[in-house]
């Protein structure tokens, strides 16, 4: 069951933006379950304090206290993996928003219209992420990667290294057949001995793309157009 929470200020927005969660919720015929928060401590204290978990958080930016922008950027080792949509008046705040890899940004002024397709497509991104997994299998064990959690794959001479945010595993098989066995959009060749889950890419830059955990992987020339590509097409518009 999904996990949803709601945090504006405004009490009417939150009524709003429950309806607008719970709607999507239906149409995707998913369940779930959604809290509401008129004070962006509560929400901080109930994740870092009692441990709550979510997979989306739909956050006003323009809050008295910590703003969205500063409480996203608390939640984020607790949540390492949560989708945040922004709800904003000021779109000033876009930049700095993909700096924290929020999910989307949703301008106050158009809400009625892009919040539901953003809550929907969140949605459906999460219960994608959930179940997949890639499987090491050796004569001594077996080991289950979840996509969601690798960073990058690299070619290790015939052997391919996976990493994750917990380490790197091995597997004797060549970069070429693993990314075949994967068989998702999300893992795109940088460079012809490195692949790297889209998911985790904050931005492209000089000539390297930087993960969430600030791994800056070089991209070679012949690819960084059809990266940079690939990306903006994966993603869509987040403003």
């Amino acid at each position: 069951m999904l996990r949803i929470a709601i945090c504006d200020d405004d009490s009417a927005a939150v009524r709003s933006n429950k309806s607008i969660a719970e709607a999507c919720l239906k149409q995707c015929g998913s369940a779930g379950g959604i809290a509401s928060y008129t004070h962006s401590e509560n929400l901080l204290y109930d994740i870092t304090e009692d441990g709550f978990f979510f997979d989306l958080i739909l956050l006003d930016i323009e809050m008295p206290g910590s703003t969205g922008m500063e409480l996203a950027g608390k939640i984020r080792p607790f949540l390492p993996n949560v989708k945040i949509i922004f709800i904003t008046s000021h779109v000033e705040y876009a930049v700095d928003a993909f700096e924290l890899s929020i999910f989307r940004y949703v301008p106050k002024s158009d809400i009625a219209r892009r919040l539901p397709g953003a809550v929907c497509d969140a949605i459906r991104l999460i219960e994608l992420e959930e179940g997949r997994f890639y499987t090491i299998q050796t004569s001594s064990r077996l080991e289950k990667i979840p996509y969601k959690d690798i960073l990058f794959l690299s070619r290790d001479g015939k052997n391919t290294s996976i990493t994750t945010a917990n380490g790197t595993a091995k597997v004797r098989k060549s970069l070429q057949q693993v990314h075949e066995e994967l068989a998702a959009e999300e893992f795109i060749f940088i460079d012809r001995g490195c692949i790297v889950n889209m998911i985790h890419v904050v931005q492209v830059k000089e000539g390297m793309a930087v993960l969430k955990n600030g791994a800056a992987l070089p991209i070679s020339r012949s690819h960084l157009q059809e990266v940079k590509a690939q990306i903006n097409a994966y993603w869509g518009a987040h403003i």
